[in-house]
């Protein structure tokens, strides 16, 4: 994100922080590095918690969050669960919605574009053979993820579809990222 000079409110945004931040960033890489964290316990069949609080950023542990988030996840009745929560592929598709839409918000502010509505629609393509390991020649994840967004703003649509891929979560669900996994048993 390039460095903004401009003050005020930009599609909800503090300009003058956000050049702020990234001045900071520039001048003391270190404080980019953040560490976000999720604790998760299983209540029965596909029904699970996650407690979402602490998180390290800007060079410290973060202490404003008072309370945390708490999300639920579950399966479809279809999927032998209740149906009580999005399914964990179902929050994936939201977490990178709302990633590309918070970087093509913030990324539009800092360059003084402004945005008046944005919606999205985002489709995963899953074959359960992978998961039920049914075949090995099916991928257990998505195959494929379309996003297609509603932008009314005076940018091009290709001027705007630039910025959402300085998303965290695009860039997450569209690299490898090595995921390890330690089970301790009781």
């Amino acid at each position: 994100m390039s460095q903004t000079t401009m003050s005020g409110v930009i599609n909800g945004v503090d300009v003058e922080r956000l050049g702020q931040t990234v001045q900071a960033v520039q001048q003391n890489p270190s404080l980019g590095a953040s560490q976000f964290r999720a604790v998760n316990r299983w209540i029965s069949g596909g029904h699970n918690r996650s407690t979402i609080k602490s998180f390290y950023g800007a060079g410290q542990e973060d202490t404003t969050r008072t309370k945390p988030f708490v999300l639920d996840a579950d399966e479809p009745q279809a999927l032998l669960g209740k149906d009580q929560a999005a399914n964990p592929v179902e929050f994936v598709l939201h977490a990178l919605a709302a990633c590309l839409t918070t970087s093509l918000v913030y990324h539009a502010a800092s360059r003084g574009i402004h945005i008046e509505s944005i919606e999205s629609k985002l489709e995963g393509d899953l074959d359960l053979q992978g998961f039920l390991g049914l075949s090995d020649q099916v991928r257990r994840g998505y195959k494929q993820i379309r996003a297609s967004f509603t932008v009314k703003s005076d940018a091009s649509a290709k001027d705007l579809e630039e910025l959402t891929k300085f998303s965290p979560v695009f860039d997450i669900v569209s690299n490898p990222v090595p995921v390890s996994i330690h089970i301790e048993s009781r």
